[in-house]
This record gives structure tokens, C-alpha cells and sequence, in this order.
């Protein structure tokens, strides 16, 4: 299906059961402990031996020898891989490091050996005894050490690193109310509760993996051309997914060296990355460098704009593009932005939860507010001034839908604003001073064409198939809920199966793309299944009605059941989009907001209260939509206060590398969270008229904390994470 024209009345719009807060249908799975992640498919490979990683202890060099001799006669191993033995490879597309290293070492933990025994405890113990001697090389590791020799790369997944219109120089220059700071946000990491794990099994020359992964077709394009077999020899499979913020978007090494271990052994491999292997040899948000320029008349409007930004990654990585909300969010005839790569010897820096707009968007909604005050206003009413209908960088292209205004004015109603008081440190509250904090959302919604597969059989029942995954976002639902509103079933006459090569192609999940994708993909299935039994029953297509399992013409009425006979009935198809992503921007805002408490004794900040406030297009599933939200809110929050990849700068690794020391919020870190969804739809964004709401509740949090606390102190601290030692000796004095 080629949807180019904006959609009109479908029977989407019905909203008998898109729409409504449904729990999940997988969700009785989870609570029992009975959905299968990706180590625990144990009926399929019964006698499965255990592989155990072993990972480079420098960042950057050359192995001067491996000696296996003590590992291989150790008890129980049955084969060790190397890049010496496993055959020529080639890296996959989405990788920028080899994920079999040797003899060069490109970052600290790079996998070089996987050991494989009959028990993970063997594989493990006979793993240390693997000897390995290092030739080491001087490395980069140290993004501000860097920055000068950063250059300008080239274009990648959010397009130019650069833009420009107007004459921002000239224009700042003359601008009577100037802002000009530079703010920084740290390594970060994707800290998802089941950790990269895959199961690999050959059958023949054919490679089934189970394993954990959000987009099942570029996994498993990855692993054949990597191994440098057909596609059409790899089946990944993927049903449920313990959390993946990007992580787990790309091949990592488990799923490799399981295939390389399986191949070795001669029988099926389970691997598993330890946690600290997670942090130092996958991937993770990148450091950035912005340096934020806005100059304003005296009435508001903001005359120029710029925003520079530097990040780092292993050489031929991408960049990261904080600039992108900055090109977006604001009007202002005269602008720039300017990205800037530095190559560094760390892990690979790659997509986490909103990449770009997550650590943009704590720096320039900081820089918003300072400016806000310069010119003596109201953060709210200086964000309002400068909205704009069009892309400020091509006004004669209109945003689809945007209602940032509409969600700041409904955030400070609901929110309490009016009752801030506009001088920092002014609000007390017994020994902590008190401030609230606001901050503008905005991601970008991005169209990927998605296929589905739809059956009927003579029970009336229907099952959707499609390589969707689902990484605990509700996918199943959402799916589920729209091919029961398009073929007019209930819920309970519906099922879904996801995370299979063997199923048709879908978006997969990331970028805040797959809901309103997958579903669009579901839509368009559906649409060809409605037609073949209209067809089938000698019914005119556009007099049929679906609903209540009934099929409806004028006055002849069909069971589905009946419809679909004793063969059954099936259709696939796929949402293809035509160029209306081109003639409109489209985009999803929303506004957060918070209050803070300071302690005056100790500088210790604890949130009390948080709201998001989304303009997103139509909410599939009001229920799973908000649990996305609140996540990512909280995501942010830890973003915020306590989140930083801690580098070792002498010898290139991250040294916090596990969840005890890379701290991450708790419930007990913020007691109260609430959502908003406006009522809005989309038509230019696909015939489900949604789009993505997952990633835009983690844009903004920072800034708006950032601001809350500033509100509460008077501190206004730049550089991220914002730890208790930032405000300890600026507070004032104690009364």
C-alpha cells in the first residue's frame, strides 16, 4: 500500500479498540515468567553447550600471541574461537568495529576469544586461563583533549552535520540580548535489564540464532554478510526482548561468537555478555560538547540561533547529532548548526534512547531559560514567542502537526505555575529550598516502510505475522488492537506473532518509529485481507462493513468464520510512503515539567513532582503510551543527577562498568510522575494518523531538572550529570 495522500475516514477511526487503555496481552507471559527471552529457548536445543566471551584488557594495539594451551585442557571445554580459526569475516553494515577483534585491538573489552564447554561454569573458569600478551599503542579517550582535532563528517542518519540560513554572524553580533554557553553531557549507558544474549544452532549450512534484537532484519543481514553466506541461510528469532534503548538495534558479539562457537563445537551455543562486557563492548550514548549562541530582540523573538556540538567516536563511527531539535524548535530568520567527530579509541558510540534530541535538548533548553531571564520573561511565554508553524530553516515547509504552544500552556495549568516564584532561591520548604523547572519536547517522526502477513481461519480466528519486535513497549497490543479494528474483531479472536525472519519485514523498533509503522503495516495487510473477502463473498468493497466478527453488505450478513472457509483466507502486504515526509515536517513536541527540592545542609536534590505534557499524534494505547513516558521521563531524570559513563583516561575504558556503580533511578528516586496526551491526529503521518511517543518523554527531562534546581538555588550548573558536589559550596548560607 502506498499511502501519499493524507488520510481521510478509515475504519481505524471507529476507535472501538485502538485507542483505548488495553492491557498488554503478552503481559500475563511476563508476570509468570513464562515468555521466553533469548538464553531460555531450551526445547529447541536440548543439548546446548555454554560460550564464555573473552575480551581485550587494552583499548588499543595488536595481540603479540594467544596462548590457548591451559584453557583448551581445561575440564569440559569442547572448542575456543579466534580470529585466528573462525574464518574469513567481514563486518556488518551497522558495525563499526569488528565484533571478533584480533590481531588489532580497536577499544578496551573488544571480544577476542569465546571459550565453549559444557557448563557455563567451565566456560567461564577456563576462560581465565586463556594467556594473552599485548603490543599496546597510544590511544584517544578524552573528548575535550580531542576537540580541536575534530572534523566536520559526513552526512548520516539525521543528514548534514551542518546547516546554515540567514546570516547568524552578523545577526548575534547585533543582538541587544545575547546568550553564549557551552554545556556538556557525559558518556552514557543503555543499562536494559536482560543483557545481549543469543542462541545459535546450525542445520546444515543454515544458522538459526536466538537472540536479542530490535530489528530483526538488519541482524540478520548483518550476520550473513558477516559470516559471508546467503541471507536466506540465517533465521534470527526474536519474541521478546528484556529492554534495548538502542542497544541491541545492531549485531553485537554474542550473537557472532554464538554462531561461530556453534559452528566450532558442532552443536548448539548459548552466550551471554557479562554486565560489565555490556558497558565496554556494545555500544553507548556519546560525550558531547555544545556550545548553545541565541541572540533576541528586546520584544522576545529570537533573532539568531546557533548550535555547535562535538562528540566522539572509533573511527568511521557516526556522529552525534545534537544539533537536530535546535534546526526545528525555534523560529529565527538568521541560524546555524555545526557538528563536529573526534576520533577516540572508547567502545563504539551508536543510538541510545533519542539519539541527538536527548543531549541536545539538555543543552538548549538550559540556554532557553537563561536567555528567558536576560530578557525578563517567562520561560513559557519566551518558548511561545519564538513558535512557529513551518520549518525555520524552510518556511514553505509547514509542520503536519504542531501543538507545543497547546502542550506548555496545558502543562502550566495543570502543573501549578502561576504559584513558581520567579526568583531563584526564594522557596523554602523546612530545610530545602523548592523550584520548579520547565523544558520544551521534541523528536522527529520518522516513516519506514513496514510489512505484516494477516490470516483467517474457519474458527473465525486471526493471526498476525510480522518481524516486529517488541522491546516491552506493547507492540503485541497495539497490533493487536488494530488488526481487531480493521478485520472487526475482539481482542480475544486476535493473535500476534513478532520477532521472526521468516515473517515479512517490518520497521522493527527504534527512533520512536515501530508503533506507528508496524501498525500502518498491520492497516495495510488488513485493507487487502478486508478486499479478498469481500471479493470471495461477491460483496461491493466499499459497502463492506467489519464488525462484531460479522461481515456486512446492505442486508446480507456473513460470520467471518464462514467468510474464511474451510482453506481459510490470507493476505500480506506493506505501508510504503510516498513524499509527503517531504512537503510537511513532521515532528512530535510536548513540554515537561518539574519541581525539585535542595538540601541546604548536603546540596542532595530530590525530585517531588514531574509531568509531561505530549502532542504526538493519535495514542494506540493510552495505557502502554503513558508506561513508555513515565520510563522515559525517569530515563531522563537519571540522565539528569546521576548518569555518567566514568572514563578511564590513561587507559581507555569505562571503569564504572556495571550496575552497581553506573547508578540509575529507583521508585524511591521519584514519587510522582503524570502524563498528558493531547487529543490530536495526524493524517500526513500514515492511516493510523499516530506517531511516536516513546523517545519524546526523555527529551527535555534534563533540561527541565536542570532549570528546576536553578529555580530552587540560584546555581546554575552547565555540565551533566548534576551531582551534589556541583552545588555544595554555592549554596547560601544556612539560616
Amino acid at each position: 500500500m502506498l499511502f501519499d495522500t493524507p488520510a481521510k475516514t478509515n475504519p481505524i477511526d471507529q476507535l472501538k479498540v485502538i485507542g483505548k487503555p488495553t492491557d498488554r496481552i503478552d503481559g500475563p507471559l511476563k508476570t509468570t515468567g513464562t515468555a521466553t527471552y533469548a538464553y531460555e529457548h531450551h526445547e529447541p536445543v536440548p543439548n546446548a553447550a555454554y560460550g564464555y566471551v573473552v575480551g581485550a584488557s587494552i583499548a588499543k594495539g595488536r595481540i603479540a600471541s594467544m596462548d590457548l594451551a591451559e584453557a583448551k585442557a581445561a575440564p569440559g571445554v569442547l572448542s575456543i574461537v579466534t580470529a585466528d580459526n573462525a574464518g574469513k569475516l567481514d563486518k556488518g553494515d551497522f558495525n563499526t568495529a569488528k565484533l571478533l577483534g584480533g590481531p588489532a585491538i580497536e577499544h578496551y573489552h573488544q571480544a577476542i576469544a569465546l571459550v565453549v564447554a559444557e557448563t557455563f561454569e567451565q566456560a567461564r573458569a577456563a576462560a581465565q586461563l586463556v594467556k594473552v600478551k599485548y603490543s599496546s599503542a597510544r590511544g584517544a579517550f578524552d573528548l575535550s583533549a580531542s576537540k580541536d582535532s575534530a572534523a566536520k563528517p559526513g552526512p548520516g542518519f539525521a543528514g548534514e552535520p551542518d546547516t546554515a540560513v540567514g546570516d547568524f554572524a552578523r545577526a548575534f553580533a547585533d543582538a541587544p540580548v545575547k546568550v553564549d554557553e557551552t554545556y556538556t553531557t557525559p558518556d552514557q549507558s543503555h543499562a536494559m535489564m536482560e543483557p545481549h544474549a543469543s542462541i545459535a544452532r546450525w542445520d546444515g549450512d543454515k544458522l538459526t540464532l536466538w537472540t536479542s534484537n530490535q530489528m530483526i532484519a538488519w541482524g540478520t543481514g548483518d550476520m550473513a554478510k558477516t559470516l559471508r553466506i546467503p541471507k536466506e541461510k540465517v533465521r534470527l528469532i526474536s519474541p521478546f526482548i528484556g529492554g534495548g534503548f538502542g542497544a541491541k538495534l545492531f549485531l553485537r558479539s554474542d550473537a557472532l561468537l554464538a554462531a561461530l562457537g556453534a559452528r566450532a563445537a558442532g552443536r548448539p551455543v548459548k552466550v551471554a555478555l557479562p554486565r560489565p562486557f555490556i558497558f565496554n563492548n556494545t555500544t553507548h550514548r556519546p560525550a558531547t560538547i555544545q556550545r548553545l549562541r541565541i541572540g533576541a530582540a528586546r520584544d522576545g523573538k529570537i533573532t539568531a540561533i546557533g548550535h555547535d556540538s562535538w562528540s566522539g567516536d572509533l573511527e568511521g563511527g557516526q556522529w552525534e547529532p545534537a544539533v537536530s531539535q535546535t534546526r526545528l524548535l525555534y523560529a529565527g530568520a538568521n541560524r546555524m548548526t555545526t557538528t563536529r567527530l573526534a576520533v577516540l579509541d572508547l567502545p563504539e558510540g551508536n543510538a541510545m534512547r533519542a539519539p541527538g534530541e536527548a543531549p541536545g535538548t539538555m543543552a538548549l533548553e538550559i540556554a532557553i531559560d537563561e536567555m528567558a531571564e536576560k530578557l525578563n520573561l517567562d520561560p513559557i511565554e519566551f518558548r511561545i514567542i519564538n513558535d512557529t508553524q513551518v520549518d525555520p530553516e524552510n518556511p514553505k515547509r509547514p509542520f503536519s502537526e504542531r501543538n507545543l504552544t497547546e502542550c506548555l500552556r496545558l502543562g502550566a495549568e495543570k502543573f501549578g505555575w502561576a504559584e513558581r516564584n520567579p526568583l531563584p532561591g526564594k522557596t523554602r520548604d523546612g530545610r530545602r529550598l523548592v523550584g520548579m523547572g520547565v523544558a520544551a519536547a521534541f523528536r522527529n517522526n520518522l516513516l519506514m516502510k513496514s510489512g505484516a502477513r494477516v490470516a483467517l481461519d474457519k474458527s473465525g480466528i486471526l493471526t498476525v505475522e510480522t518481524d516486529m519486535t517488541d522491546v516491552g513497549t506493547g507492540s503485541y497490543t497495539i497490533i493487536a488492537q488494530t488488526a481487531a479494528e480493521m478485520m472487526g474483531l475482539p481482542l480475544d479472536k486476535v493473535v500476534v506473532h513478532l520477532g521472526d525472519s521468516d515473517f515479512p519485514v517490518s520497521a522493527g523498533s527504534g527512533g520512536q518509529f515501530g508503533a506507528n509503522n508496524s501498525t500502518a503495516g498491520v492497516y495495510a495487510a488488513c485493507v487487502k485481507l478486508r478486499e479478498a473477502i469481500a471479493q470471495k463473498l461477491g460483496f461491493n468493497s466499499p459497502n463492506v462493513t467489519f464488525a462484531d466478527g460479522m461481515v456486512r453488505a446492505g442486508n446480507l450478513v456473513v460470520p467471518l468464520a464462514e467468510a474464511a472457509g474451510e482453506g481459510g483466507l490470507s493476505a500480506e502486504d506493506a505501508i510504503e510512503y510516498g513524499d509527503l515526509d517531504k512537503t510537511y515536517q513532521q515532528s512530535t513536541f510536548g513540554a515537561h515539567f518539574v519541581e525539585v527540592g535542595v538540601d541546604t545542609a548536603t546540596a542532595e536534590i530530590r525530585l517531588r513532582r514531574m509531568l509531561a505534557v505530549c502532542a504526538a499524534g493519535r495514542i494506540l494505547n493510552p495505557k502502554s503510551a503513558r508506561s513508555q513516558v513515565i520510563g522515559a521521563m525517569t530515563m531522563g531524570a537519571g540522565a539528569a543527577l546521576m548518569e555518567e559513563l566514568v572514563v578511564d583516561k590513561r587507559r581507555g575504558f569505562f571503569v564504572n562498568h556495571d550496575l552497581a556503580g553506573y547508578e540509575v533511578p529507583v521508585h524511591a528516586d521519584i514519587p510522582h510522575q503524570d502524563v498528558i496526551f493531547l487529543d490530536e491526529t495526524d493524517p500526513i503521518s500514515s492511516p493510523m494518523k499516530a506517531k511516536g511517543v516513546g523517545e519524546l518523554g526523555i527529551c527535555g527531562v534534563g533540561a527541565a531538572v536542570a532549570n528546576a534546581i536553578y529555580n530552587a538555588t540560584g546555581i546554575r550548573v552547565r555540565d551533566y550529570p548534576i551531582t551534589l558536589d556541583k552545588l555544595i559550596d554555592k549554596l547560601p548560607a544556612v539560616a
